[in-house]
């Protein structure tokens, strides 16, 4: 039978060190909150009083349990209040020498049974641990910001934690209405494993002009349904953090060029350019702490009027994309001509349109077409995604570098015709949402290959700790074993790098017929 924690402390109050007091309090149990100093403590009651205040006015929490949770939460200075706790969480800065400090200092304090417990987002818990002379009683707990919403709290055992503490922990998160994931001691654990490399790609695909920063966050949220675009989450975790984060999975995690920090981030932390925490990331906020942002020089300007959607579009292509693209156009009132493909009949065919666009997947180049109309700067391509084209709510307008300006503005005053969000990106393999996506996938499948996790836990990860409508093996099986393996080997023939090599388990699944749904199995067996 699981131990009870009736009584925990928690060192460090800023923002996620309150969450998680008030995930404790929340449930009944008695907490020891405990900051270095007068002031933090000052700052760290202010932070549990503005959010338990936040939930009472949105209808999440009633007043007289708000009242009740903050009457179990003792609030102290120093560590000698930590005496009789049966629980002690430490939720201070990303560092590992004040982490094996504090966990050293936490050993000396605590009780013989209590169980120590780090909340690091990337460090290594046994480093930690070994600076304790407990290291078996030492696990670590990932709590996700916000903690009181979010429902994924990561356990990790080190190789020498006790299998009962383990048990008793788990047992824990269940009581505080947590889905408690047991992983082992590994750099990012899952979800920031997954997670932050994903981030540092698009940071990359901004920092070289590939697509405006809008345009990013509009491709991953309106594209594949994510809670918010990965530039705007960076700028809520805050630049600095992401960057140690990255620094620890580069070097816990072999070197991998994914998790390499792009210069651009090093650059904006050092130049203080921290995010929502600082006023300014990679947007502008209307003060430091704001989540409201500002007009700045980066701020599109409204697109200009008079210039009317194109009336007559040639659309080549052919399958259903192609299909799915002109009768989208043609309920908007707008004159199509379909070709199957490039050649002089169909640059004939082509000769009086106002547009030609390129309708496909996002794995061949359009370029390739463009040239072959013999009106390239007339050629865009236009990739609906999140689904079929009735049904997609973004499209991406595909630029080569033979397109013209009036032409991209075209393909926008059309999207725009008939009532989709429009982003503009270059020709690359992937464009912006699948480019970032499928190497997420692809991690993903890298990690379970390698034992690591479950696909039920690595989905349940980034589903609870990160607010994906999806996790990475149920979208998998949704897309297309072997549509995913399509994208995914065209990016790495434009970027030869061993991180973005198709994972042997996804070749091997779509050799052996596993496609997902639609073959009634892939990462998940789907009967019926």
């Amino acid at each position: 039978m699981a131990r009870e924690f009736k009584t925990v402390g928690v060192v460090g109050l800023g923002t996620m060190g309150a969450g998680i007091v008030e995930v404790f309090a929340r449930n009944g149990v008695d907490v020891v909150a405990v900051e270095v100093d007068g002031a933090a403590l000052d700052k760290g009651r202010e932070n549990l009083r503005a959010s338990t205040d936040r939930a009472v006015a949105r209808g999440k929490l009633d007043p007289a349990d708000r009242d009740a949770l903050h009457a179990r939460v003792t609030f102290a200075v120093g560590l000698d209040a930590l005496r009789d706790v049966d629980l002690a969480v430490e939720a201070v800065p990303e560092r590992l020498d004040l982490k094996r400090h504090l966990l050293a200092e936490l050993d000396r304090v605590c009780p013989p049974g209590a169980v120590l417990a780090t909340n690091t987002s990337s460090l290594s818990v046994t480093e930690i641990a070994v600076a304790t002379e407990r290291p078996g009683q030492v696990v670590g707990l990932h709590f996700f910001n916000p903690a009181p919403v979010m429902r994924l709290v990561e356990v990790i055992s080190t190789v020498v934690t006790e299998s009962e503490v383990t048990r008793d922990v788990q047992a824990l998160c269940a009581r505080l209405g947590k889905v408690g994931v047991s992983v082992a001691d590994r750099a990012g654990f899952i979800a920031n494993a997954l997670l932050f490399g994903y981030l540092n790609q698009a940071i990359g695909m901004y920092e070289t002009g590939y697509a405006s920063r809008e345009d990013i966050d509009a491709a991953m949220q309106q594209g594949h349904g994510l809670p918010m675009g990965p530039l705007t989450l960076l700028d809520l975790i805050g630049l600095d953090t992401a960057y140690q984060v990255l620094e620890t999975l580069y070097q816990r995690g072999g070197h991998d060029r994914r998790h390499a920090a792009a210069p651009l981030l090093r650059q904006m932390v050092t130049a203080g350019l921290l995010g929502r925490k600082s006023g300014r990331g990679f947007y502008t906020y209307q003060a430091p702490g704001s989540s409201r942002l500002a007009p700045d020089d980066l701020t599109p300007v409204a697109a200009e009027a008079g210039h009317p959607a194109p009336r007559t579009v040639g659309v080549i292509g052919s399958g259903t994309v192609a299909t799915d693209v002109a009768e989208v156009l043609t309920a908007a009132g707008v004159d199509v001509v379909t070709v199957a493909g490039p050649g002089d009949l169909a640059a004939r065919d082509l000769a009086a349109v106002d547009l030609v666009v390129v309708a496909g997947l996002s794995t061949a180049p359009v370029i390739d077409v463009a040239m072959a109309t013999g009106r390239p700067a007339d050629v865009v391509g236009l990739h609906f995604v999140g689904g079929p084209a009735a049904q997609a709510r973004l499209v991406e307008v595909v630029r080569t570098v033979r397109t013209s300006p009036t032409a991209v503005r075209a393909a926008h005053q059309l999207c725009a015709a008939f009532g989709r969000t429009a982003v503009t990106c270059g020709d690359r393999a992937g464009f912006i949402a699948d480019a970032l996506l499928l190497p997420y996938l692809n991690d993903a499948v890298r990690m379970l290959e390698s034992n690591y996790s479950t696909a039920d836990d690595i989905d349940a990860a980034m589903k609870l700790g990160c607010g994906y409508p999806a996790g990475p093996f149920e979208l998998l099986d949704t897309v297309g074993l072997d549509v995913a393996l399509a994208v995914q080997t065209a990016i790495h023939r434009e970027l030869p790098e061993p991180g973005l090599a198709p994972a042997p388990l996804l070749r091997n699944l779509v050799t052996a017929g596993r496609l997902g749904r639609r073959t009634g199995g892939g990462f998940r067996d789907h009967a019926g």
